[in-house]
């Protein structure tokens, strides 16, 4: 009986890493947790029990999970906390050597472990229990607790990949691709739009290929015309998209779904995130990335055949053999294409990736400034493309107030996903955390809309908007210290260089 008192007053700090599909792993994590009767904290100094979900994909996110590790392993002797877990694809990666190197984590668990967690917080796990990649899928059965803002949340619909890009880990510490059945999909969605969510960003590795793994196969398209019947969703959003394979019934999902104010049924955002890697054929050859297709031609098309659409993409500079010229041409399509987002990223030379063994390694120097020079292009496009939104009114997802002024809220409208793209500052109308308005832009910057909210709301609130409000707070991170920086030069020379 006594263990079971401390157990329900027991409390717990999670810190999620890297992607938003790590964050859902992170959100099943806390189901676990709740199902042991842990409490949950934002406050890392305040927790008995503080997991670490971490990111292992890039040098850069290696670094900032060793860092996130030496900083809140200091909490074990300055604070409250008894155990600490490090979880996800960074000890996937490296499991051997973190266990050598970081004596005061008390347990490892890799990318597949989340249901792991309850025998770790039972006591009765083994200190390194990392499993096969490929063993776990998340299910519409499995616990998960809500960390997003608002009324939104991710939805996995598949792990792992099947590609082989030169640059990337992934399938190595995912698995090849494991897609979930449509009725389990379908099923966890209706469950969040019982939790109140009004927005689900559907995401995976390479969610164009959704399905095909399966048997009998399945299509992205026909999960999603199952998810437009769901009731109380309002918005759709896709995610992570390969170009060469929108076919002709996606496309006319995205065209005829996509109009009209959020009602009754779903809308299917015209958003579109494509992650391009690069602009010129060669580089994308050397890549592994393809190379046939006319990027210039694809991105015409989708202007052509969905004129609201906002396009997102990503691409990285710097991969070994990127020449002038070569990055000359990917600058011709960021101006050609006028994409509304872009993410910028420098290669992050890998040694278990087939790029790492190129020749013609771009210096560091060389790529910081070809980085910039792209962003600085994206700037000016993205400003041009903001400033022409002034005065229009857009249907804005709230999220709660900005993290500037409690007395300022914030959202984002169809064309800004969670996380990665700028948001909508409202001013004016009495608007609430999880509801649907509209709102007339008034001013843009680079990133971000402000805009005067209407008092009426598109979509009913859940009953809760307090905690709403209050989902989706980024947990407490400590300070870096001197010790930490001293250890983690250590640490990266040893496990992650």
């Amino acid at each position: 009986m006594k263990s079971s008192t401390k157990r329900q007053t027991a409390r717990i700090h999670f810190v999620s890493l890297g992607c938003s599909k790590n964050r859902v792993d992170s959100e099943v994590m806390m189901g676990v947790a709740r199902e042991r009767g842990f409490t949950p904290t934002d406050q890392a100094e305040a927790a008995d029990v503080i997991v670490i979900n971490t990111c292992g994909f890039i040098e850069s996110a290696k670094r900032e999970s060793i860092d996130t590790i030496l900083e809140l392993s200091e909490l074990k002797r300055e604070g409250a906390c008894r155990k600490l877990v490090v979880t996800g694809c960074l000890s996937q990666r490296y499991s051997g050597e973190l266990a050598a190197d970081l004596p005061e984590v008390d347990h490892f668990l890799g990318s597949s472990d989340m249901l792991k967690l309850g025998a770790v917080l039972k006591g009765e796990a083994p200190r390194v229990w990392v499993g096969n990649p490929a063993d776990w899928v998340i299910q519409a059965s499995d616990p998960r607790t809500l960390s997003t803002r608002g009324a939104s949340a991710y939805l996995k619909i598949a792990e792992g990949c099947n590609r082989h890009c030169g640059f990337c880990v992934i399938p190595q510490i995912r698995g090849k691709q494991r897609s979930r059945r449509v009725d389990d999909v379908v099923q966890e969605a209706e469950q969040l739009a019982a939790q109140g969510v009004l927005e689900l960003n559907l995401v995976s590795q390479d969610t164009v290929a959704y399905g095909r793994d399966l048997a009998p196969a399945e299509t992205l398209a026909g999960l999603l015309e199952r998810l437009l019947e769901v009731e109380g969703i309002a918005w759709l959003r896709l995610h992570y998209l390969y170009p060469e394979k929108l076919d002709a019934r996606l496309l006319e999902l995205l065209r005829t779904r996509s109009i009209g104010p959020a009602g009754s049924r779903p809308k299917l955002l015209p958003y579109l995130d494509m992650p391009l890697q690069h602009g010129a054929p060669s580089m994308l050859r050397r890549m592994r990335r393809g190379g046939s297709t006319d990027l210039h031609a694809v991105v015409r098309r989708l202007r052509e055949q969905l004129p609201h659409a906002v396009l997102r993409t990503s691409f990285i500079v710097g991969h070994p053999g990127e020449t002038p010229a070569e990055f000359a041409q990917l600058l011709e399509l960021v101006r050609e294409a006028e994409f509304d987002h872009v993410g910028v990223f420098q290669y992050s030379d890998e040694e278990s990736c087939a790029s790492h063994e190129l020749d013609a390694k771009v210096d560091e120097q060389t790529s910081a400034a070809r980085a910039e020079e792209l962003i600085e292009l994206q700037r000016g496009i993205s400003l041009r493309k903001n400033q022409a939104r002034i005065g229009q009114e857009l249907s804005v997802i709230v999220e709660g107030a900005s993290e500037e002024s409690e007395l300022v809220m914030v959202g984002r409208h169809e064309g800004q996903s969670p996380e990665v793209d700028g948001v909508v500052y409202l001013s004016h109308g009495p608007v609430q955390p999880g509801t649907l308005c509209s709102a007339r832009v008034t001013s843009a910057t680079e990133y971000d809309l402000l805009a005067e909210a209407q008092p009426n709301a598109e979509a009913s609130a859940p009953a809760d908007r307090e905690a709403l409000a209050q989902r989706g707070k980024a947990p407490a991170r400590a300070a870096g210290s001197s010790a930490v920086q001293r250890r983690r030069g250590v640490i990266a020379l040893r496990t992650i260089h």
